[in-house]
């Protein structure tokens, strides 16, 4: 063979590879856009997978046996195969008797037999057949009109007349009461139903008339009767020392130019029972974090790989420490494993995962506070992470099946290994999450909305949606009802002044009505 065809042999090659990563990077854009979300695994699937193929060089892999069997000590009790931050309730999603819900009010309509209708004297009662039904009314417009009446006294006439002083507004001559905000409000963001549709409903159900420009107005008067409240929230997440951030794409209308272009709100949040922050910014540069969390914060930053959060860390001296996020790291194996690339390898990489996991979901279980959980993670988490560590190196380094650098499994691999530093970091502080999934579950909301309403509006719109997603969050996160709090926070806000803001965030909210139900029940109970 002449140098010219072993040259072109060696060019035919080289393009046979280029095509085949081109086509698995085809297909898992395919997969992304119209194949199945969940990331679960088949136990039985990769059991049978793992039975005879072990991902080491000599046979085995390190810490399994030839089954693939997890290294004794770890673990005993083997699960499900969930994946990663799934709740035991949505593991048994299925059919339960339906209960009736004792707080509702109840309508009763008693119904008479004909005889005892015509002739009530002729009959005495002996019992009664009870059924119900849980029902629904929609919601009603009605008009809050407010009487002053005004007086003289008698005895002087001549004197000015008195009358009580109107209550303060939201919006100074609007027709909009407290009700009717909250409910555009919560319809909008918590219900993701565009400003367009909620004038049709109005309109077609219930004969009012609300041009969608006045709805817009009256978003932007309660963003801003909100934002001390969301500034209060924003003083207290960053006097901790541990939050989680992340960051999605939302896009917004550009001024005059009748185009879109994308921006990005960031979210922050502080896992177990904390605020939920959104903070809305044009771009996605380290400048975001830098204009949003304040120099007195030192703690640790807990985020995916993107470059911003490492150059914002940087900037700060070692005073934020970054924490990563194995679910992110699981998601490009599954993706290898998926594309059938280095499938033994893959998948018994996806097993040690699950090993992590599993002792997390029993971490939750019990209900184990920071030292216990650092305490365990050290004792079992650690021999699996420092396993899973040297495999990787070995994969990388192999001789006979090294993966390509730009193949899924050589990509999952550097991601891996380069951020192995933080994604290990929740062994050292029982604090931190193995994931990033609470702050990214706090996304979700705002990605159903982009469905129906597709971008935000102007600019200017942006830090609106960032004020009021995160009183919203927040709401759920703390467990009460964002209708009920926003409609008795705007009612009680004009007469307020700003140093009782800090009664009104969604936390002392909360607090204060789990006391006020506490003293309920207690009076009760000694009546």
């Amino acid at each position: 063979m002449t140098e010219l065809e072993r040259a072109q042999q060696k060019e035919i090659a080289r393009l046979r590879e280029e095509n085949r990563l081109l086509r698995q990077k085809v297909d898992l854009l395919v997969r992304q856009l119209f194949g199945a979300r969940s990331e679960r695994l088949d136990p039985g699937q990769l059991e049978l997978l793992l039975r005879d193929s072990d991902p080491g060089e000599s046979g085995e892999g390190p810490g399994l046996g030839k089954a693939g069997a997890p290294a004794t000590g770890v673990l005993e009790e083997e699960d499900a195969g969930e994946e990663p931050g799934a709740t035991r309730q949505g593991r048994k999603r299925g059919l339960r008797p339906a209960r009736l819900p004792e707080h509702l009010p109840v309508v009763e309509e008693v119904i008479e037999p004909g005889p005892v209708q015509a002739c009530p004297e002729a009959w005495r009662k002996i019992g009664e057949e009870v059924s119900e039904q849980l029902d629904y009314e929609p919601g009603r417009f009605l008009r809050r009109r407010t009487v002053r009446p005004k007086y003289v006294r008698r005895c002087e006439r001549e004197a000015p007349p008195i009358i009580a002083p109107l209550p303060g507004k939201l919006i100074e001559g609007g027709l909009a009461a407290p009700g009717l905000l909250t409910q555009i409000v919560i319809s909008k963001y918590a219900d993701h139903v565009p400003l367009y549709r909620q004038e049709q409903i109005y309109r077609q159900r219930h004969g009012v008339e609300i041009p969608r420009q006045n709805m817009e107005r009256w978003i932007g008067a309660v963003a801003d009767w909100l934002r001390p409240i969301y500034g209060r929230m924003r003083q207290e997440m960053f006097s901790g020392s541990y939050l989680q951030a992340d960051e999605t794409p939302i896009r917004y209308l550009e001024p005059g130019a009748g185009k879109t272009q994308q921006g990005y709100l960031w979210v922050y949040r502080v896992p177990g029972g904390g605020d939920t922050l959104f903070d809305w910014h044009p771009g996605r540069g380290h400048q975001c974090l830098e204009a949003m969390v304040p120099e007195s914060f030192a703690g640790t930053l807990q985020c995916d790989g993107y470059g911003a959060y490492r150059t914002f860390a940087a900037k700060r001296g070692g005073q934020v420490e970054l924490a990563g996020c194995w679910a992110h790291v699981r998601r490009k194996f599954y993706e290898a494993w998926r594309a059938g690339e280095s499938k033994p390898r893959s998948g018994w990489v996806l097993r040690q995962i699950k090993l992590l996991y599993r002792i997390e979901r029993k971490l939750r279980q019990s209900r184990a506070g920071p030292r216990l959980r650092q305490a365990i993670r050290s004792s079992q988490s650690r021999m699996i992470a420092a396993r899973l560590q040297r495999a990787l190196f070995r994969f990388k380094t192999s001789r006979r099946h090294k993966p390509l650098p730009q193949s899924l499994m050589g990509k999952a691999i550097d991601y891996a290994l380069g951020q192995w530093p933080a994604i290990t970091a929740f062994l050292e502080d029982g604090r931190i999450e193995i994931d990033n999934n609470l702050v990214e579950n706090a996304i979700r909301p705002t990605a159903v909305g982009k469905k129906n309403w597709l971008f935000i509006g102007a600019e200017e719109a942006g830090w609106r949606g960032a004020v009021i997603y995160s009183i919203i969050e927040s709401c759920r996160n703390h467990g009460i009802d964002p209708h009920a709090y926003l409609k008795d926070v705007l009612t009680r806000l004009p007469s307020m002044t700003n140093w009782r803001i800090k009664d009104l965030t969604p936390r002392a909210w909360a607090a204060a009505a789990s006391t006020a139900t506490a003293e309920v029940s207690a009076l009760q109970r000694a009546s």
